[in-house]
């Protein structure tokens, strides 16, 4: 349905090649064991909201942030749920080299398909394996500002919700670029990873704040290599 035998084919694939997918490589893992630790928290967060959408996103790169996500996307899945992983990272997307997946189009081709000739169940890759469903970023665009806080962002976030139990993004982090603000506001909750000893408490601060001041629900803070701990990833709710 959602995508042709070929791109089927190619993402079964991407579990072998997903170094990053500990949760699947590994699953008896500590670490492995914090995400679905976190699947949890989320879910518990989802008693309180109905959760369609959240966003991961953190201060400055190289926090863990798309790992996270990754794992995340890929321990959801698992309960049953028909979940779809967003590269929305359109500026330095990671999700098709981490899972080996076609990019020629993307999220940016649906949002630039202003005649709406394409649609998502043809560009959407599933992984049975996983099963898991991605929507890659697309080709770079000049104005990916522009493209997140369109109309027809919302038009597709709106659509794909019907069609889907949870959307994971994979946005850029906060404290960069403007997307992970615009995105916030059309999620219905935000994670936000923070890289222990690797970030700057003021940095942190800046970020948080500018994510609640958009009246954004922040479902939860997860810390990554936390010292005290061989874990390496810990939530705080």
């Amino acid at each position: 349905m959602f995508s042709s035998k070929k791109k089927q084919h190619n993402a079964q694939k991407t579990a072998q090649k997903a170094s990053h997918l500990i949760s699947f490589t590994h699953p008896k893992a500590s670490q492995a064991e914090q995400f679905r630790t976190i699947r949890t928290n989320i879910n518990f967060a989802q008693l309180e909201k109905n959760v369609k959408s959240l966003l991961v996103s953190s201060s400055i790169p190289n926090e863990g942030k798309s790992t996270l996500t990754a794992n995340l996307a890929y321990v959801m899945a698992q309960t049953g749920k028909k979940v779809l992983l967003v590269d929305a990272d359109l500026r330095k997307p990671t999700v098709h080299r981490t899972f080996k997946l076609n990019n020629t189009q993307g999220l940016t081709t649906l949002i630039a398909d202003e005649d709406e000739t394409i649609k998502f169940n043809q560009i959407v890759q599933y992984s049975r394996e996983l099963n898991l469903y991605f929507l890659p970023s697309g080709p770079v665009p000049p104005n990916p500002s522009e493209l997140l806080g369109s109309a027809k962002m919302r038009s597709i976030l709106n659509t794909l919700e019907n069609h889907f139990d949870l959307i994971i993004f994979d946005a850029p982090p906060t404290t960069t670029v403007t997307d992970p603000q615009i995105l916030a506001t059309l999620v219905d909750g935000v994670v936000f990873v923070i890289r222990q000893g690797f970030v700057g408490k003021d940095k942190v601060k800046e970020a948080i704040l500018s994510l609640q001041n958009l009246n954004t629900t922040i479902l939860g803070y997860v810390f990554n290599d936390v010292p005290k701990s061989s874990d390496k990833y810990y939530y705080y709710e």
